[in-house]
């Protein structure tokens, strides 16, 4: 069976004026519905929410005390609102509080390099300033010669990743460069990505077990850079060493230092870069309840993870997305505040190491999974909803049917749906719960650059942020709680036949479950 996509259009009679919202019509008389979108689209907090969130707060990697300033953060403000809200511990991690870092080239000239400390990397030592020789990974044979290579790497920086041919986004070189050039660069550019993994393996390590190997060998750090492929843009994860520092630097910085170090002009480097690690802390997920009042055993989940990795401050991963469940719970509790169902609010954290605060919430609820009516999760940057999928659940599609023949068409214009869909194996928090066969939905949003420029990057800033959009989800998610909340019948769990995968000609199986990682170790 193949997936259909479609746009669904809801035919209406005539609309219903509100009171305030000049020009707004509805295709039903509901009050909760115009409440609603008075409170989302004229009253809207998104915008000082975001603001203490993203720029006072900042960043919200899992172990860190900035992950727990958010988790209190908003726990006071669903308290503010008159909604019960708590922290749930589901494990612990590895703790860890980032410091100032700074990078300099020192020689053959002096710059100021755009450089960013991986996620739990070491410092430097008591967090003052190092310097040394910047070396790149050379090009040896075998690993016998890279075995005799190794102890010349001590109290150097070694430098490991390709340096790019050019830094420039292709839609550049498209657009300005002749047909012929851009062409040879491509070529070029994948030859060198060839040449360079060849050269890695020849290493006799992995790129994890690279990194350990040269700090065992005395290097002072470690420098890497994973370009986006877009201007400005680099992918900031995770460090792979235990005792030295391991920087990303720019697309444009990193390749000028290798350069330098390649053509033999003894690039030299000053590096500071405090960082402490703090043991194993407890790490949360922030819970709200709007208890129900007529069916407080089923539930309607608003979803969105509230970590993120630490290169920006995790504007659109996803704090766009947390907001948007926040603000739609504030929307709630002033235009709908006795529900029929409960309506949980999770923000999960260790989305980014594999799901893992949604996945132990899942185990550790299973009552929740038994009288979940919907879930409705968001985590892919700041645009409006753009494609809805029913993840596999064939009788899911009617009722989303019926409740957009409510909800104002410009909330709804331009979603398309994917029916019957298939079930998410990852990628995002509600495949913790649709495993089960849970009726658990990913709302997908339009792309605004989000792979391109702030997916896991350095970018991913304040101020990529659309507001317009942002307030549109928010007023959506709400309105879909409420009638999720108020429809007389269960969504179905009738699962589709799968399809078969054109890679292996088998037939795919529903995704399994399992527990979330309760530990980094």
């Amino acid at each position: 069976m193949r997936t259909a996509t479609f746009c669904l259009t809801i035919l209406v009679g005539i609309g219903l004026p509100v009171s305030g919202a000049t020009g707004q019509t509805y295709p039903v008389a509901d009050p909760v519905l115009q409440r609603i979108w008075g409170e989302g689209m004229e009253n809207s907090q998104l915008y000082p929410l975001a603001q203490a969130l993203l720029d006072s707060i900042g960043p919200r990697l899992t172990g860190t005390p900035g992950q727990k300033a958010a988790n209190d953060w908003a726990v006071a403000m669903f308290n503010r609102w008159g909604i019960d809200a708590r922290n749930e511990q589901y494990g612990t991690w590895k703790g860890w509080r980032r410091g100032i870092s700074h990078i300099d080239l020192i020689q053959p000239r002096v710059r100021s390099l755009e450089g960013t400390m991986l996620a739990w990397s070491p410092g430097t030592p008591r967090g003052r300033p190092v310097e040394g020789a910047v070396v790149i990974l050379p090009d040896l044979p075998d690993s016998t010669a890279y075995a005799t290579w190794l102890p010349q790497v001590r109290d150097k920086f070694v430098a490991v990743s390709m340096p790019q041919p050019t830094c420039r986004a292709d839609a550049s070189w498209e657009e300005y460069g002749t047909e012929e050039s851009f062409e040879r660069m491509k070529n070029e550019r994948t030859a060198a990505r060839r040449r360079w993994q060849e050269r890695l393996r020849r290493t006799g390590y992995s790129n994890r077990e690279l990194p350990r190997a040269l700090e065992r060998a005395g290097a002072l750090g470690i420098l890497t850079s994973r370009w986006s492929g877009y201007w400005g843009a680099t992918r900031i994860f995770q460090a792979r060493t235990d005792s030295v520092p391991t920087f990303d630097l720019s697309c444009e910085d990193y390749g000028l230092v290798a350069r330098l170090a390649e053509h033999d002009q003894n690039p030299v480097v000053r590096m500071q870069a405090d960082a402490e690690f703090m043991g194993e802390v407890p790490i949360f997920n922030t819970i709200a309840t709007i208890r129900g009042t007529e069916k407080p055993d089923e539930y309607i989940l608003l979803s969105a993870h509230f970590d993120s990795w630490d290169g920006a401050s995790g504007a659109t991963d996803n704090g766009t997305g947390s907001l948007t469940m926040i603000e739609a719970a504030r929307i709630l509790s002033i235009a709908y505040p006795h529900p029929r169902r409960t309506i949980l609010i999770g923000l999960w954290t260790s989305e980014e190491q594999g799901l893992n605060g949604s996945r132990a919430f899942a185990r550790d609820h299973p009552e929740v999974i038994d009288g979940l009516q919907a879930l409705f999760n968001q985590d892919n940057g700041t645009g409006r909803v753009q494609t809805i999928s029913m993840q596999g659940l064939v009788g899911a599609g009617p009722f989303f049917a019926g409740w957009f023949a409510k909800i104002p068409s410009e909330l709804t214009g331009d979603i398309g749906f994917q029916i019957p869909g298939n079930p998410s194996g990852g990628g995002s928090d509600h495949a913790s719960f649709i495993c089960s066969g849970a009726p658990a939905f990913g709302l997908f949003s339009r792309n605004w650059d989000y792979f391109q420029y702030t997916w896991h990057t350095n970018r991913d800033t304040f101020d990529k942020i659309v507001f317009d959009d942002l307030k549109q989800n928010a007023t959506l998610f709400a309105m879909l709680a409420y009638l999720a909340s108020e429809e007389p019948a269960r969504i179905p769990r009738d699962r589709r036949v799968m399809p078969v995968s054109p890679r292996t000609g088998e037939q795919r199986s529903w995704p399994e479950c399992r527990d979330g990682a309760r530990s980094w170790r």
